[in-house]
This record gives structure tokens, sequence and C-alpha cells, in this order.
């Protein structure tokens, strides 16, 4: 697999790339979704809801906190997870300035 030159691309274009990689698989959606209906920290609930192994999940809410959308805190021998409320609103902006940008088609398709 070739270098990807993420150097040559303005950081806002890698940091989206990156959350959009992230974003990218079914049962990270899933995870986020569950917290989101939650309205409050889940704590080890997740293999239960999903159908997924513990490892599994462990691998996905690595890469969500990673990217920092989601936090978590280790209380006693439970890990809890929650959304990041400040990176929520960072990310959702922008996705909403890339995909409300305009866009004009002249008739070339």
């Amino acid at each position: 697999m070739g270098v990807t030159k993420t150097e040559i691309y303005k950081d806002e274009q890698n940091k989206l790339a990156s959350l959009l990689k992230v974003l990218g698989h079914p049962a990270r959606i899933a995870i986020l979704q569950y917290i989101i209906n939650q309205k409050a920290c889940i704590c080890n609930d997740l293999v239960e809801e999903l159908g997924l192994a513990q490892a599994t999940i462990s691998q996905h809410l690595k890469e969500l906190k990673t990217i920092g959308i989601i936090q978590g805190s280790i209380e006693g021998k439970s890990v809890c997870y929650c959304i990041d409320e400040k990176a929520w609103k960072q990310f959702q902006e922008e996705f909403n300035g890339f995909f409300n940008q305009d866009v004009n088609v002249k008739q070339c398709c």
C-alpha cells in the first residue's frame, strides 16, 4: 500500500477525512447512536446491545476515542463512555461546512 501523503492536504481536509474514516464502520455508528439515545454515560452494556464480542467493541470504542468524538473514564472495574459534546459540535460544524458548499454543475455529465 502506498503512502497517503497527507502533508500535501490542508489540516481541515485531513481532519475531516480521518473522521469520515472512523465513522465509516456501521458498528461505530451504532455505538454512537446508542450512547446518544441513552442521554448518559454508558458502562459495559454495548456487548448485549450490539451483539458483538467485547474485544471488537473495545476496538471500535478505541477508534472513536482516538478521534475525540467520545470520552471515557474508569470507575472501579467499569469504563464508562459518553459523547464529547464540544468535539461533537466541532465535527458537526465541519460536516455542515463541507456539505453546505454550493455545487454549480454546468451540464458536464
